[in-house]
Parts: structure tokens; sequence; C-alpha cells
């Protein structure tokens, strides 16, 4: 089997120890793939065209992973690879515990690196097992020699690699953030989000990656290396197969765009997103409390439109206690301009006794001309800010973030109507769980032809947090075919067209109104229907086969290089 970057032994290492303990390659073997999972963050926003720069980081992931000798080496590179690209990814996590939860500054950097630490296992366990399933873990000899790329460890390698990131948004609850395909919104791969969703995206990237690298090694294979009964042209044929494929794929990935999944449904919508960038250290004081109350009744009412939303908490008090002067503004001016209104508050359950139980995070609409109040109550909650898992009060006490154990709501809520049109609202970070959007499209009684996010991101400050989750709901566009509106507090506040286009944004850290006019949709694209559950399947099936025959394959090349 061919070399396709040089790699030996360290000198004195012998090859049952390398085995044995994963130390056949030099440390700063890892340290190189923790530098090029950092740069791997560059690959995400607000990075223009960021996915053609993790394509190349991926090429070189996956030929750094061909130098490893087995599983534990294997593992290694991937977790350094994680490592270098979370910790440089989510620092900003560190300005929500240490600036605004008020945690002290080493237990706060201490918190973020063993976090990192944890969301690398994902990467570690993918490079792990595709070591494992492609065959070279199991070929039953003992061996320096590096693995050569192979049809069934390309097809290992992208199965393993979406497995491992769907199990990071998964366990646990999730933390999906940073998932591969998301730079691939603007990247070569961006037509297969509606066919197969982020973690197939990331399943195309990483078999592209592992295919250029693939033909790159057959191309370097020295004479010898090939069986020279073998006609010349089917040599050829072994480097430009996969480099055929490879480039198809990528071809697909630009022209799939150009498939209409979903089509306009009903009357284009004008739509006004707030952004009332109220301080967060200010935002549950008793003065800023009425502060941004007043703010808010002054900016839903001062212009008509068929929706208005306001971020998440924009009236951060209990439901039951919003002022009557704000609610009967708020009702007044939605009868007589015909505007509907969205605006997130506290709610909460009365008790025939007249208490207050299970606080929710929830969103509230008014419906011109109707008496009724929509609510949607926050079903996917974020972990120390709005529920404490078990175990972690101590964590949560170091903190001093107010409202932090809330009731959930039902995963798949009914639609808010506007105008006879079905919106989907959720709150925060849910929009980054890319399965439960498509659920509540595919499973409303009536599915919503618009998505709504309404936020608070302020707790990360002016972070690339802010534009990570601008690409996020580029993302779930692009995967339903449903354009998206964003209401925050400090940025990022956007419309995003069905195509996943951002058509306005506001100014982060400013105080605005943001007009547009969106076209609903109806349709389901082929993610809708089936979910993850393809992505899921398919990366199952292919990492059965190569378990099954990767390593009967090894052991016929292993015999035949030492013949």
């Amino acid at each position: 089997m061919a070399d396709p970057i040089s790699s030996r032994l360290r000198r004195g290492v012998t090859s049952t120890a390398a085995e044995a303990g994963g130390r056949a390659l030099p440390r700063w073997h890892y340290l190189v793939a923790l530098v090029a999972g950092a740069a791997n963050t560059l690959s995400f926003a607000p990075t223009p065209h960021g996915g053609w720069l993790e394509l190349a980081l991926f090429v070189f992931l996956f030929a750094w992973l061909t130098r490893t000798t087995g599983w534990k080496s294997a593992a290694l590179t991937g977790g350094a690879f994680g490592f270098g690209n979370y910790v440089t990814g989510v620092w900003w996590l560190y300005v929500s515990m240490h600036d605004y939860g008020g945690m002290a500054a080493p237990l706060a950097g201490a918190a973020l690196v063993l976090f990192s630490l944890y969301l690398a296992l994902y990467p570690a366990l993918a490079a792990g097992v595709w070591s494992f399933c492609a065959g070279h873990a199991r070929n039953g000899r003992l061996s320096d020699k590096p693995f050569s790329p192979t049809w069934h460890g390309a097809f290992a390698f992208a199965g393993a690699w979406a497995i491992g990131e769907w199990a990071r948004g998964t366990v646990f609850t999730g933390f999906p953030w940073l998932a591969s395909g998301y730079p691939q919104v603007d990247g070569p791969l961006a037509g297969f989000a509606p066919v197969a969703g982020v973690y197939g995206v990331g399943w195309m990237l990483a078999l592209v990656a592992a295919l250029i690298v693939q033909a790159g090694a057959r191309s370097r294979e020295p004479v010898a290396a090939v069986d020279t009964n073998r006609p010349r042209k089917r040599r050829i044929g072994r480097v430009l197969t996969p480099a055929i494929v490879a480039i198809a794929l990528l071809a697909a990935g630009m022209l799939l765009p150009l498939v209409q999944w979903t089509v306009p449904s009903g009357a284009p919508l004008s739509v006004r997103l707030l952004q009332g960038n109220v301080k967060q250290e200010m935002k549950f004081e008793e003065s800023g409390v009425m502060a941004a109350i007043n703010e808010f009744q002054q900016m839903i009412t001062a212009k008509p439109a068929d929706l208005i939303i306001t971020p998440e908490t924009a009236i951060p008090v209990l439901a039951q206690q919003v002022p009557q002067p704000f609610a009967t503004a708020v009702r007044r001016f939605a009868d007589t301009t015909n505007s509907s209104i969205v605006f997130g508050a506290v709610g909460g359950t009365v008790t025939p006794e007249g208490r207050i139980v299970d606080y929710t995070n929830s969103l509230f609409g008014i419906t011109p001309g109707s008496p009724d109040v929509y609510r949607y109550d926050k079903h996917h909650l974020v972990p120390f800010g709005e529920f404490v898992p078990w175990g972690f009060r101590w964590f949560v006490n170091l903190m001093n973030i107010p409202l932090g154990d809330f009731a959930r709501g039902d995963p798949v809520q009914k639609p808010f109507m506007v105008h006879n049109q079905p919106v989907a609202v959720d709150i925060c970070y849910e929009d980054i769980f890319g399965e439960e959007i498509a659920r509540t499209v595919r499973e409303s009684d009536t599915s919503p032809g618009v998505l709504v996010n309404s936020t608070n991101l302020a707790w990360f400050g002016d972070t690339i947090a802010l534009d990570q989750h601008l690409q996020i709901a580029r993302m779930r566009s692009l995967e339903t075919g449903r354009p998206m509106l964003r209401a925050t507090n400090t940025g990022t506040t956007a419309a995003i067209d069905a195509q996943g286009k951002v058509i306005a944004r506001l100014p982060v850290y400013t105080q605005g109104s943001l007009d547009a006019t969106i076209q609903g949709t109806a349709g389901e694209t082929p993610y809708v229907t089936s979910g993850n559950n393809t992505v899921l399947a398919v990366s199952l099936l292919l990492l059965a086969v190569g378990f099954a025959f990767g390593p009967g394959r090894e052991r016929r090349d292993n015999e035949k290089r030492d013949e």
C-alpha cells in the first residue's frame, strides 16, 4: 500500500508500543491538528464564502488522519482538531459567564476549556470509528505504514463524521453549534441543505474532502505499488475516478439551488422587526424593566405593518403583570392599523389558589379584531440559563443569571396566524435544531409558510456569536424552503428569504426597526419530509459496509505490498 503522506515511528518507539499507546506519531502531529481546528473557526461567519476555506481544511484533516496507524491516534487527531475548533469558535460563552453572569474569570475560562474538551469527544469518536470501520485498525498486523485512502474509507469517514455531529447535537439536550454544514450556506455544497439538512451537508463535505485526498494519494503512488499487469488506463482511472466524483458532487451542490422545492403562498407580508438594544445588565433591574416596556411600546406603535415582532423577553415581566397602559396601547394600535404583533414576555400558569407556577419563556401574539392572545412557550431550553441540569445547581449559583428554571412548552405548537397565513415562531437558540424546525413544519395542522426567531444575544456581547447565529438561521431557511425573520435585542436582526439570502438587516448594537417585505411559501423539501433519518440511515449503512468488508480489503492490500 502506498504511503500518501510520509510518516514513521519515532526512534525508540516500537510498533507494539505504538499500537498499544497510540504514539506512532510525534506530539506535534496533534498540535498541528489543533491549529487546523482553530483555523476552521474562520470558515464560519462572519467570514464571507467560508465554505471553500472549510473544504480546504477538511481535505487537510482527512489527509492528516491518513498519517495515523490505529484508531487511538486517529481519535486523538480528530479530538485535537475538534478542541481547536470549539475553544476558538464558542469563546463567547466566556463573555456570558464572566462579563454578564459574574463568574470569576479563572472559573469561566476553565468552564470554557472543559466544555470544549467535551465537545471534542465527538470528532474524536468520529475519527476513531472511521479508522475502525475502514479496516485500518483491524487489519491483523502491526505496521508503521499510514492509512491509504480508499473508497470504503472515504464513505466511512463521511458516515462517521455525520453521526458524530448528530450525536453532539442530540446528547444531553444537544449543542449543534459549529456543525460543519453551516459555512456551506455560502459554499459549494449549499444545494444539499434542503435534501439532507445541515448534517447531510457535513456528510457531503467529509466525503468530497476524502475523495480529493484519495485522488491525490493515488496520483503519487510509485509504479511498484501498482500491479504491473494492470493496464495503464486502469491506474489512471484510480486517480481520476475519485477526482471526478468529487467534482461532480461539488457541481451538484452548486446546481441544486436551481431546484424549486417550495412555491410562493399567499400575499407578501410587510414586517417590522424591532431591535431594542437594551443593555443586558439593565434588563431585569426595576428601572430597566420599565424603561424597556416604555421603549418597546413606542417602537411597536410607531408604524403599522402586517407583522411586528419584538425580541425575546422584550417585556421582561410576567404576562399577567404587563402594565395596563402598554396592553391598552398595543391592543388599540393592532385593532386600528390591522397590525399583528408578537412580543416576548414571561409566561406562567395561574393555579386555582391564585399562585403563578410553571414559568415559561414565551411569545404572545395579538391579532387585530380578536380578543384572543396567542401564546408560544419555548420548548428546547438552554442548560444553566433556562433550566438547571441535575447535579449542577452549584455551577448556576456561581453566576448571577435571573430566571434560571423554566417549564417546557410542547414540541410542536400551533402557528400564529397573520392575515390567514400561518407563521411558526421559536425563541433564542431553538433555531439551531433543524430537526425540530422541520418537525414543526411537517406536523403542524396548518403548515407554516414563514419562520420567526425572537432572541436576545446580549449575553454574548459584540462577538462572533451574533454572526454565527444569523448563519444558522440561514441554514434553516435553506433546509425548509421558508423565509426566516429574526428580531433580536442587540443583533443581528434580519430578514432572510426562502433561499437563505439576507435581504435586509440592522447594524448590531443599535436601536432600530427593520422594515421588510417577505413572501411566504408552501410545500415540503426532502429534508422537511424525512428530517435527519436519511443521512443517519445512509451513514450507518456505509459504516456497516466498511466494518464488514474494510478489514479484508486492507489485509489483501498488505499482502500484495509484502510480496
